[in-house]
């Protein structure tokens, strides 16, 4: 007769199972990286022998693992192991100083890569005197800092030169190069595409490593799982995160179920095959736990740069006058075709839209190909649906469409204060209508969108949706538009069963429930008992992938 006893036995905790059918239970068992049973003492025992390893909670809690939706895993870890690291809400002073010790560390001609700098900071470096205290600082090496959306970059004269940026450089098509107001030369801010410009540069430079590239994603994917993370959807990967991925899977370091978005157009800021050539080959870099099943198309840009497309003019600004809306980067037309063209290979979009017109025009082309082709299983996403016009939001349930909740914007920040300077305060308040998407019926998943937040930690996210002010202490006694904040219990289901919806895989994670990887993870508090000022306090004591420990606190 077969073996019917399980691996593993955890017992004796409080275990929220995200399954509203048998919501909270005692005890589950495991058997080959699978659970066998959800219950309490008397359902485990019978699959309890002589060589199950069992592990008593003492009463901790344990949910399912995080699924992220939103990560950049390469630029996470290089961001960790190989970059300078700057707060977002940092002074210009500080920006300055921080820079001018990495300098002090870095050898001569070598590069300092870092970030990032408050979108609010955008006026003051666009000038010639701040390129000058840039140059200063940096004692003649060349620098890229990244700002906190990572469209746009701001780098010194040394990083221009090696880039071939010049006063006669004309701007890039999608993109501009800031220009002292009073002398028309390059400031080193470089916007949306014309960060692509320096970011080639770099990549050329042979800076990064493919040894660096590896270690990067290795320390992503234990930076995710420290979190609680043991599923996640990179947004935007090229052919060596692909290939990295598949790679780490073979050697069996892949700890984590690993989807992907392939971009439909090759972004600015990384370099390489893209669109129906890469797509081609996504079934190379498929194995059991890394997936390729998704599309990424960047419709348009950020709203602190004026690159997002909205229905309703920016602030009037001496550039680009009274009435700019920005604009999207792909036509209706174009994003029509890449939708029903990945229906047709079972592949789902996930789309960037950070302006409310591009909304409506993902919404509009989603809606087109549903019009011929009716309904389908495979679910797209809008990323961010930061911004939304109010007729759209019943939109996302009537045409299955998932919001990308990141990155962890729904409180003060930075960035809104970027915001307020381009679209006005009003307009950059109604920020994240997370709870009327809810009430409209739409499915909200959860996303770190990190490195573009500087960690992908879920719980302070969890807490931002809660309470919709800063976790970190910025901008204290601020909250932002109170009336989309929601409950803990809501906020855990965004982050574990609906995300897992949201990229197809709810039959295998998401809850704990009878036939699913066993990916669970043990907490060091009661986070649904915890005062909402707290919820960004918890903190990862063990993380199981596939009834193994991947994570220990130590």
């Amino acid at each position: 007769m077969p073996n019917r006893n399980a691996d593993l036995v955890v017992t004796g905790g409080r275990i929220y199972t995200m399954d509203r059918r048998q919501p909270v239970v005692s005890a589950l068992a495991v058997k080959s990286g699978r659970i066998v049973a959800v219950g309490d003492g008397a359902a485990v025992g019978p699959l309890t022998g002589p060589d199950t390893r069992i592990v008593d909670l003492k009463g901790a809690t344990v949910t399912p693992g995080i699924v992220d939706v939103h990560t950049h895993m390469m630029m996470g870890g290089q961001a960790e192991l190989f970059e300078l690291r700057i707060s977002p809400t940092s002074s210009f002073a500080t920006l300055l100083e921080r820079i001018e010790a990495a300098a002090a560390n870095t050898p001569e001609g070598g590069w300092i890569i870092g970030g990032q700098w408050g979108s609010d900071l955008i006026g003051k470096l666009n000038t010639a005197e701040s390129l000058a205290a840039l140059d200063a600082a940096t004692r003649g090496r060349p620098v890229m800092l990244r700002d906190d959306t990572y469209h746009n970059r701001w780098v010194n004269s040394e990083a221009m030169r090696r880039a071939g940026v010049s006063g006669a450089n004309k701007d890039p098509e999608k993109g501009s190069i800031g220009r002292d107001p009073a002398t028309g030369q390059p400031t080193g801010v470089m916007i949306e595409s014309a960060a692509g410009i320096v970011e080639r540069a770099v990549a050329q430079s042979g800076h990064f490593t493919e040894e660096m590239d590896r270690a990067a994603m290795a320390q992503s994917i234990s930076t995710l799982n420290s979190f609680g993370v043991t599923a996640f959807l990179d947004a935007a990967a090229m052919q060596p995160i692909l290939a990295a991925l598949k790679g780490l899977d073979d050697r069996g370091e892949l700890t984590a179920w690993a989807l992907s978005a392939m971009p439909a157009v090759e972004p600015s800021f990384m370099f390489g095959i893209a669109g129906d050539e890469l797509i081609a080959q996504r079934d190379r870099y498929r194995s059991a736990h890394a997936k390729p099943n998704y599309v990424k198309v960047f419709l348009d840009g950020v709203p602190g740069a004026r690159t997002a497309a909205f229905h309703e003019p920016y602030v009037a600004d001496p550039v680009l006058g009274c009435c700019f809306r920005g604009s999207t980067i792909v036509t209706v037309p174009d994003l029509v075709r890449w939708v029903g063209k990945c229906e047709k290979l079972g592949l789902g979009v996930k789309i960037h839209c950070a302006g409310d017109a591009a909304v409506s025009q993902a919404l509009d082309a989603i809606d087109v190909v549903r019009s011929f082709n009716g309904p389908t299983g495979i679910i797209h996403h809008i990323a961010h649906a930061s911004y939304i016009a109010p007729q759209d939001i019943p939109r996302f349930a009537e045409l299955g469409v998932a919001a990308d909740l990141s990155p962890f914007l729904w409180y003060p920040t930075s960035f809104l204060e970027g915001h307020k300077q381009t679209m006005g305060e009003t307009r950059a308040l109604r920020f994240w209508p997370n709870q009327d998407l809810l009430a409209a019926g739409a499915l909200l998943a959860g996303g770190s969108d990190w490195p573009v937040m500087p960690n992908p930690d879920p719980w302070n996210g969890m807490e931002g949706l809660v309470t919709r002010r800063n976790p970190d202490g910025e901008f204290p006694g601020v909250a932002l538009w109170l009336e989309q904040a929601i409950d803990i219990v809501t906020a855990l289901e965004i982050f574990t069963i609906n995300s897992a919806r949201a990229i197809g895989m709810a039959d295998t994670v998401g809850s704990l429930e009878i036939g699913k990887s066993a990916d669970f993870i043990v907490l060091d508090r009661d986070v649904l008992e915890t005062p909402s000022d707290e919820i960004a306090d918890t903190r990862v004591s063990t993380t199981y992938f596939e009834g193994r420990v991947v994570y220990e606190r130590a």
